[in-house]
């Protein structure tokens, strides 16, 4: 075990150093200065994670924003120095809540080749790359949900960021998800075989309580659960976790401060994780108006996934872009999102990026838009709603003083065109420019 260790490793800075190389340079952001220069950001207007302010101006001073407001109200220091960004929007840096940086889009390779074929080592390079495309899409904080066999990469690219060897968002890690026996993949092997799972596996009250605290312990920063999963007779998702269980696993995170993240695309599924008291809802498919009110009762958020269900069904066929009809699963995640909204949910902005390519993370803000929120909430939901489900306002998700000074620059205005997000001129992660245009 020991020796798989060492190994492991070995791969791990092996790895980042190939990725570090092609990207032809070390350590923290490309840009001028660093974490103790001071600046002030001149922009046309600034969304500040609540409203839209024109001709505001924001001094940043080392990781932190000192001060924002109109210009004619904001005396910067002596010795800042002066960014104009004429024509843009700035923004909080904005949140992803739901990714996997250690898969790659499922039409250049299925799940299961990843997860069976792909080395540790690649995977690992692959996600390298992945992270510093998410940073420069302006995406500078990231909740990955599960590593698809990769292990506790998720903890060792994170401590990587942390300690300023590669370049990406801050992130919040999962590291192998909890899956209930045999309900999980690769399937397909001979049932004599003990195949390697894409989740780890728990049952009953005593193995998910030991594999929670685990986890935990080895960097954990949330717990996530696979409520359901195709694993019916017939091939459909059935629920996997009883209610039993699954209010004990939520018992025993919030106990040691891990909040619970649920994948679920049964009614079922989803009842069962509302009333064990979980903190998110990923996909959310069977949703019902009853059961989205429950969801508003609770204080329960919903990651909708919106681009990972457009982009499978792309892949599965569907020409999108020749104008040809909705396919049905695209018809009920716009269904179900309206459901949503009707109800009051909380929505976190949360892509299933991974499954479609890593840096093209607004595509879930601009579906959120296109299904029925308007501009200015999805805004919101990327940036100061999700800071306060990931429950890290107090650092990020908004312009004010004291927050970290994680900001993004876009041309145009996303109130008024969404797709601006895609037209990044900055980024600033904790007071240090990775990316000036």
């Amino acid at each position: 075990m020991r020796a798989q260790k060492l190994i492991v490793g070995v791969l791990v800075v092996a790895a980042i150093g190939v990725a570090l190389a092609a990207q032809g340079r070390g350590g923290r952001g490309s840009g001028a200065g660093g974490p103790t220069t001071t600046y002030i950001l001149k922009p046309a207007r600034v969304f500040d994670g609540d409203a839209l302010h024109e001709g505001w101006v924001v001094v940043v001073q080392g990781q932190r924003i000192q001060g924002a407001g109109p210009a004619a109200s904001v005396t910067p220091p002596a010795n800042a120095e002066a960014i104009d960004l004429p024509g843009t929007t700035l923004l909080p840096g904005l949140i992803e809540a739901h990714s996997h940086v250690l898969l790659h889009p499922y039409n250049e390779t299925t799940w299961n080749d990843q997860v069976e074929h792909e080395l540790l080592g690649t995977r690992i390079a692959r996600a390298t790359v992945s992270l510093k495309a998410t940073l420069d899409a302006g995406f500078t904080t990231i909740r990955d949900l599960g590593t698809e066999g990769a292990g506790y990469a998720d903890v060792g690219l994170k401590q990587a960021i942390n300690q300023g060897i590669i370049p990406g968002p801050r992130m919040i890690v999962v590291t192998r998800a909890i899956v209930a026996t045999g309900a999980y993949g690769p399937k397909g092997f001979p049932a004599e075989w003990d195949v390697p799972q894409g989740g780890e596996e728990a049952s009953g009250v005593e193995g998910l309580t030991r594999v929670i605290r685990d986890q935990a312990s080895k960097g954990a920063d949330w717990i996530k659960l696979y409520g359901d999963y195709r694993v019916g007779p017939t091939g459909g998702a059935v629920p996997t976790f009883t209610l039993d269980e699954m209010k004990a696993a939520v018992e025993v995170a919030h106990s040691i401060g891990r909040s619970v993240a649920v994948h679920t695309s049964t009614t079922e599924g989803l009842r069962r994780a509302i009333v064990a008291g979980v903190d998110t809802i990923e996909h959310g498919d069977g949703g019902t108006p009853e059961l989205f009110k429950m969801m508003v009762d609770a204080h329960i958020a919903l990651c909708p996934t919106l681009a990972a269900t457009d982009a499978t069904s792309q892949y599965a066929g569907w020409n999108k872009a020749g104008g040809a009809p909705e396919p049905q699963s695209v018809q009920r995640k716009r269904q179900m999102f309206k459901m949503a909204l009707d109800a009051g949910v909380t929505i976190a902005s949360g892509s299933d990026v991974g499954v479609f390519t890593h840096g093209d993370n607004a595509r879930e803000i601009e579906l959120m838009v296109a299904y029925g929120m308007p501009p200015l909430d999805a805004l919101k939901s990327a940036t100061s709603v999700d800071a306060r489900v990931l429950k890290m306002d107090n650092q990020v998700g908004r312009v004010a003083q004291g927050l970290l000074a994680d900001l993004v620059a876009v041309d145009g205005d996303p109130t008024k065109d969404i797709s601006s997000l895609h037209k990044v001129r900055l980024v600033m992660k904790g007071g240090t420019i990775e990316i000036r245009h």
